[in-house]
């Protein structure tokens, strides 16, 4: 056996923003805009800012509402953007606190303490700093050993770091890995963009990964039979915050330093990558596609889940072979395929199959194929 999952865990933010809401103050902000910029619009100068509504986003996305670390902020017309308490450094910084939530409750469930963990990897998209890592902080907060670092490949982090961490284990180089995917999204997204500003929420997941659980027949340990990870370059999904903005010379427009994507070909182009990783995979495994009982998808698009797997299976998946959380929680980037896993594991038999799997960004996409203790 080389590494299983033991334990996950989730941190949910208690606010909650439904499309109704987060559409009611766009259209708020879209009315002012229009208003203010009415001469210019009649002269032809600009184009009026188009409304959007709760069916058009739940027609592109499936997504119906999202979990926020600041609901007041997002849903005022005037700010547009969580407003977040500038903390000490003296302080757990938030990225830290919401993984701590998440860590600490998958060492529960794998009955496991903190000086069990020889590595605590913090895979994510959006770090709020770039060093001291936040890993290292959680590892301090958390009273863990050995090291601690950051990794971030946009959605896919999560993936990647079950990969990283498994290695570890199967090397020998660490009894236990702890894999945290904070993600604040809202704090990178648009609220005032209409095509995407319904995309993102927030989330901490974790995982514990290790040689051999305390418990093998808990229904909580999965065996990891397999890895592998993919990058592609492309532009289509980017953000271009960075340290070296201050120095730039034009500054950047303020919304290049958000999340940005060409929605339509991201669709076009990921689907038949992602497909093709699970296929290749399962087949390098000796797997067939229908001996999979169950897929943990990247929570991004229902549409393009749905796409994936009828390429994978050729046939349409139903909600038990491929459970979706984006509709209340929407696309939480690299926590969204681990909060699939988290609240729809249970009731596996051992020997039973599933395939987490996380892509975005990069283009990066991730696969882990598990089995049931």
């Amino acid at each position: 056996m080389g590494a299983v999952i033991s334990g996950s865990g989730l941190f949910t933010p208690p606010e909650s923003i439904s499309n109704d809401e987060l559409v009611a103050s766009f259209n708020e902000y879209a009315r002012r805009w229009n208003r203010e910029h009415a001469a210019e619009i009649s002269a032809g100068r600009a184009q009026p800012l188009a409304e959007s509504s709760s069916e058009f986003v739940v027609k592109a996305s499936g997504i119906r509402s999202r979990h926020v670390v600041d609901k007041r902020g997002v849903l005022d017309p005037d700010v547009m953007r969580p407003q977040i308490r500038r903390r000490s450094n003296e302080e757990p910084a938030l990225l830290c606190e919401i993984s701590l939530a998440a860590a600490r409750q998958a060492l529960e469930q794998a009955k496991r303490e903190p000086g069990d963990i020889d590595g605590v990897l913090v895979a994510c998209s959006n770090l709020e700093r770039a060093y001291p890592a936040v890993a290292v902080e959680v590892q301090h907060h958390l009273g863990t050993g050995g090291y601690a670092f950051d990794l971030n490949v946009a959605c896919a982090s999560a993936a990647f770091g079950v990969q990283v961490a498994a290695d570890a284990v199967a090397r020998g180089s660490a009894r236990a890995v702890l894999v945290v995917n904070p993600e604040v999204c809202s704090a990178h997204l648009n609220f005032r963009d209409r095509d995407s500003h319904f995309i993102f929420g927030d989330a901490a997941t974790a995982l514990v990964i290790e040689a051999a659980p305390r418990d093998p027949s808990s229904p909580h340990s999965f065996e990891v039979l397999g890895t592998r990870l993919l990058t592609r370059f492309s532009n289509n999904i980017r953000n271009n915050f960075g340290f070296l903005n201050r120095c730039e010379l034009p500054p950047r427009d303020p919304d290049d330093l958000l999340f940005v994507q060409d929605g339509r070909q991201v669709f076009k182009e990921v689907v038949p990558i992602v497909s093709a990783l699970i296929t290749r995979e399962l087949g390098e495994l000796g797997i067939e596609v229908s001996a999979v009982k169950r897929f943990w998808l990247h929570q991004a698009n229902l549409s393009m889940n749905e796409l994936i797997l009828k390429r994978v299976l050729g046939r349409a998946a139903d909600e038990s072979a491929a459970p979706i959380v984006l509709d209340e929680y929407a696309n939480t980037s690299s926590a969204g395929s681990v909060i699939a896993f988290h609240k729809h594991h249970e009731g596996f038999a051992k020997g039973d199959l599933g395939v987490l799997c996380a892509f975005g960004a990069g283009y990066s996409a991730g696969i882990a194929v598990l089995r049931k203790l």
